[in-house]
């Protein structure tokens, strides 16, 4: 088997990012908008402590791949999605196992999964495929585990002309971007998959039909030659009786 330890990088909003194409009418209007959506993308990123890895990756015929990730906290949240993108029926065994060697979730000859479990205990949580079926096809797996501490216990600080209705606002907003996006993200994997695999059927319905093509070709230019090749023989000298 293959191991693969996972070194997580925190994922910054999105929202920071936005924040330096707000507006730019008003200069002074615009430079408060990005200081406190910036300062709210801060908080955000402090508060769910979102740590993701999505890698794409080959898995050999026979081969059996584990990667790793490691909970700072008990009850952390973590999500696990794979999709195969190619390679033999699309498929793979996967098993997911925590730190005590429990089994948290398995599942085989599976194309795609979308999971998201809550860690009881902190430590280290290992994710594996298992391609030991194949024994020929190798497999394109796309996946990505990322692991994320809902506690929003840190809150934006008040600034002059702002009311705390108007952060908390804000700050909500922010959330509810991450989790739409977060689900955006997903979305746009799932129909990549999919439009993978439709490629794969009409590439290969289109080779049968090739060579059906080619078989029947060669069928009718056989059927043909047989049929002279008789022909000729009724109408040779010595067997022209036959006629």
């Amino acid at each position: 088997g293959t191991c693969h330890n996972l070194q997580d990088k925190p994922s910054l909003p999105v929202a920071i990012r936005l924040a330096l194409s707000v507006g730019r009418d008003n200069p002074e209007s615009d430079a408060i908008m990005r200081l406190s959506t910036i300062g709210a993308g801060l908080i955000a990123c402090l508060a769910t402590n979102v740590a993701a890895t999505a890698l794409t990756y080959k898995l050999d015929a026979n081969e059996k791949a584990c990667f790793y990730t490691e909970t700072k906290k008990d009850n952390e949240k973590i999500a696990f999605y794979f999709a195969v993108q190619s390679g033999g029926s699309f498929d793979v065994d996967y098993i997911v196992e925590g730190p005590n060697g429990k089994m948290i979730l398995q599942g085989e000859k599976e194309r795609q999964g979308d999971f998201v479990f809550t860690a009881q205990h902190a430590g280290e949580y290992s994710f594996c495929f298992n391609n030991e079926m194949s024994t020929f096809a190798e497999k394109y797996v796309d996946f990505e585990i990322s692991v994320e501490n809902e506690a929003r216990t840190a809150q934006l600080p008040s600034k002059q002309g702002t009311s705390p209705e108007q952060t908390s606002v804000l700050e909500d907003s922010i959330f509810k971007i991450s989790s739409q996006l977060s689900t955006i993200s997903r979305n746009q994997k799932y129909f990549r998959t999919r439009e993978n695999r439709n490629f794969s059927t009409v590439n290969s319905t289109e080779k049968r039909i090739v060579n059906f093509s080619v078989i029947q070709i060669g069928l009718i230019i056989c059927m043909g030659a047989l049929q002279v090749f008789v022909v000729r023989f009724f109408f040779q000298g010595a067997r022209k009786g036959y006629v």
